[in-house]
């Protein structure tokens, strides 16, 4: 886990529905955490539908689109988790997690300290409209910078406590052998707002370029190139979401030193502009 994560609570709370639970094209930048305590829902991913029954923890990564289904009695505990980074890579994004895994005693007693702790931090109601927006987010994000000290130690650590077990059944989504790949990967992430050259990556990995430029595609399947550039847009996409900077403020940020070509960029990756991206979330 790199030290300078920071896991911040938007949303907790209990939610009871009766049929009510019904939404789509659901894309936040936070990640979603449920433990159902009654009744059975749905949540639609492009993997599958899943249902969601009690005695099970489920998790939904931030920028993964969605939906739900309930057509009947469903009652759950809800936590909205948002990893406040921009100059380290997100280590939340570095995992596969599984959507379902069977919670234990504990779960529902760390779901109702932390509901203790962040009162207000309930949702007063459960469509994705009424919170999954740029004001919203950023109000919670203030919300946190003013809570007592202590209050923020113990909800960090029960949230921790929670991610970690889902960490327990996922895996790395870099399945990297080589070392030498693999810390040249672990340098792009950590200074991803650098410019970052080809060169420097084969003299940390003590290559020669051209043979450091083959078997980093022959581990990760890309150029390094390609492959810095998707961590750059995934980064964008965060900043384009969390902040009022300009395209052009965010490609400087990104050290692109044209923005034309960084927009052009962003939609081939994306299918979308920069700005139609943003203006999409709102």
């Amino acid at each position: 886990m790199n030290s300078n994560s920071n896991l911040q609570i938007l949303n907790v709370g209990l939610a009871i529905h009766n049929s009510d639970w019904n939404w789509k094209n659901i894309k936040s930048p936070f990640t979603r955490i449920y433990y159902v305590t009654e009744g059975t829902a749905h949540i639609v991913l492009s993997s599958g539908t899943y249902t969601l029954r009690p005695g099970f923890l489920y998790i939904i990564p931030a920028l993964v689109k969605h939906g739900y289904i309930c057509n009947s009695y469903f009652a759950h505990y809800y936590l909205h988790i948002y990893e406040e980074s921009y100059t380290s890579y997100s280590f939340m994004d570095e995992w596969d997690f599984p959507v379902e895994i069977e919670s234990n005693y504990i779960d529902i007693f760390l779901m109702k300290r932390l509901c203790e702790i962040n009162p207000s931090k309930q949702l007063p109601s459960s469509d994705p409209e009424s919170y999954d927006n740029d004001p919203t987010l950023k109000q919670r994000i203030l919300q946190n910078k003013t809570q007592s000290l202590c209050d923020i130690i113990e909800s960090r650590g029960i949230v921790y406590q929670l991610v970690s077990r889902f960490m327990k059944s996922g895996n790395l989504k870099t399945d990297i052998i080589d070392k030498r790949i693999s810390d040249s990967v672990i340098y792009i992430k950590e200074n991803i707002m650098k410019n970052i050259e080809i060169s420097t990556l084969a003299e940390i990995s003590c290559l020669s370029k051209d043979h450091f430029i083959r078997l980093f595609k022959k581990e990760t399947g890309i150029t390094p190139q390609q492959y810095i550039n998707r961590k750059k847009i995934e980064k964008s996409q965060l900043i384009l979401i969390t902040s009022e900077l300009s395209v052009k403020s965010i490609a400087y940020l990104l050290a692109f030193d044209d923005h034309s070509y960084f927009n052009r960029l962003f939609k081939k990756i994306t299918g979308e502009t920069p700005l139609q991206f943003r203006l999409n979330y709102k």
